[in-house]
């Protein structure tokens, strides 16, 4: 019975020291091959055995990645324009093994760039170089829908796009800003021609009203020569004249009593 018991502890330290074991980490799947061909689906995280004479686990990263770059792309109007962008994404988890059967461990690189500089130079390709600023946001839409279509095909998600900046060549941009000078030069011009044409108009219609006035003042004076006499009592400062004497008449003063 002795025996029996060391034999059999012997064959499970043979058969144990046999197998391989491997931790797959957070963050991580495994993918298994046997003979350097994948074998079922993606591991999970923790603790898997294996037999390491003839298969092998390789651990693969599914976390999120962010992938900055630079291209030079050409505007509808032939503008050169330089773009860094800044692309978040990610290994869809449950394809990961196909991933890895189609384009190795360092998929990534592989796939990605060019789908990503494909896609940014057919939405920068749509606008002219105007638009191009002031639509910033739907060339960045254009982009990422393009991309999140075609690496979706390939087991990647795409889950943001950014154009972090957005360079023209020195040329245009010296154009660009004379031409924004002409604009608030020509503004301004307008704006002062408007409040000139508006207090020529103020002086018109006062110098009209004025008109108007006289005329009616004259028309009553007409027609009533009594009112001669009320406008000058009307700016009469209430003195007489200091020389009583002579034929002259006082003014106002009618001692006829007509």
């Amino acid at each position: 019975m002795k025996r029996l018991s060391i034999v059999f502890f012997m064959f499970a330290l043979i058969s144990l020291s046999a197998c391989g074991f491997k931790v797959v980490d957070t963050g991580f799947r495994g993918v298994e091959t046997k003979f350097g061909k994948i074998v079922g689906e993606p591991l999970d995280e923790g603790l898997h055995f294996y037999n390491p004479f003839t298969n092998a686990i390789i651990e693969i990263d599914v976390r999120e990645k962010k992938i900055e770059g630079e291209t030079t792309c050409f505007t509808r109007d032939t503008q050169t324009v330089q773009i860094r962008y800044a692309l978040t994404f990610f290994p869809k988890k449950e394809n990961v093994h196909k991933l890895y059967q189609q384009f190795g461990i360092d998929f990534s690189e592989r796939i990605i760039n060019q789908v990503v500089l494909g896609s940014i130079k057919d939405a920068v390709g749509q606008y002219i170089a105007d638009e191009l600023v002031q639509s910033r946001e739907k060339v960045k839409a254009y982009a990422q829908k393009e991309m999140f279509e075609t690496l979706s095909g390939r087991d990647i998600t795409v889950t943001r796009l950014d154009f972090v900046n957005l360079d023209f060549d020195d040329a245009y941009e010296k154009a660009v800003e004379a031409k924004v000078v002409a604009i608030q030069k020509a503004a301004e011009a307008k704006n002062k021609t408007v409040e000139v044409e508006e207090n020529a108009k103020q002086t018109i219609l006062s110098a009209k009203a004025e008109a108007e006035s006289m005329r009616i003042k004259s028309q009553a004076l007409a027609q009533n020569k009594g009112l001669v006499s009320f406008e000058a009592v009307q700016k009469w400062d209430g003195k007489l004249p200091v020389n009583m004497y002579g034929s002259a008449p006082l003014p106002f003063l009618n001692l006829k009593g007509d």
